[in-house]
């Protein structure tokens, strides 16, 4: 087997940079970002340190990109799906069906993260805004007045966050029924 051959298929078995935020994403969402730590994720994906620094300048860099990854899937990612559906409040209510079922373990492990780093609470703030932009956008599609819209998403957009802080399973979530009678709540008054 040829040298060049060999390199080629060596290439082919190290983790792609994909790999590595996937799993920074999941130790995140599991343990929080104290345990974004090059050498113990290497050796949770059976991989040498040099396997990070290939895809990574540094921890810094990782961190960037994940935090990048977790803006676009939770946000950017979510709009565009939103957008290729249903229309006026229909779109309001399976959002608001989408955002409320969901588990949002990363989402609290990032807000935690934000709590002590100012970087990732200007990402997080901008994440925020976008969201409460977008919802207040929806809003106004289902005929609330613009001067009334970016107050009712704002307060959307606390319930949503509050419902991850809650303990009691029975509390946490609601029927799709009752998503849409709420989600009524904040159309056209």
């Amino acid at each position: 087997m040829s040298i060049h051959l060999c390199m080629v298929l060596a290439m082919t078995d190290r983790l792609t940079k994909t790999d590595w935020i996937r799993h920074g994403l999941r130790v995140l969402a599991g343990e929080g970002h104290g345990a974004l730590k090059v050498g113990p994720m290497a050796t949770t994906l059976n991989v040498s340190r040099g396997s990070f620094y290939w895809h990574f300048k540094d921890m810094a860099d990782f961190e960037a990109q994940i935090l990048s990854r977790w803006q676009e899937a939770t946000t950017e990612e979510v709009i565009r799906q939103l957008e290729t559906g249903k229309a006026g409040p229909e779109r309001l209510k399976h959002l608001m069906q989408r955002a409320f079922g969901e588990t949002r373990k990363l989402d609290r492990a990032i807000r935690a993260w934000a709590a002590n780093d100012g970087t990732v609470a200007a990402i997080v703030a901008s994440v925020d805004a976008r969201r409460v932009d977008y919802i207040a956008g929806l809003l106004t599609a289902s005929g609330v007045a613009e001067s009334q819209a970016w107050s009712r998403a704002t307060f959307m957009y606390w319930a949503y966050l509050g419902q991850a802080t809650v303990m009691e399973a029975r509390h946490a979530t609601l029927t799709a029924a009752a998503m849409d009678d709420i989600s009524g709540l904040f159309e056209r008054w």
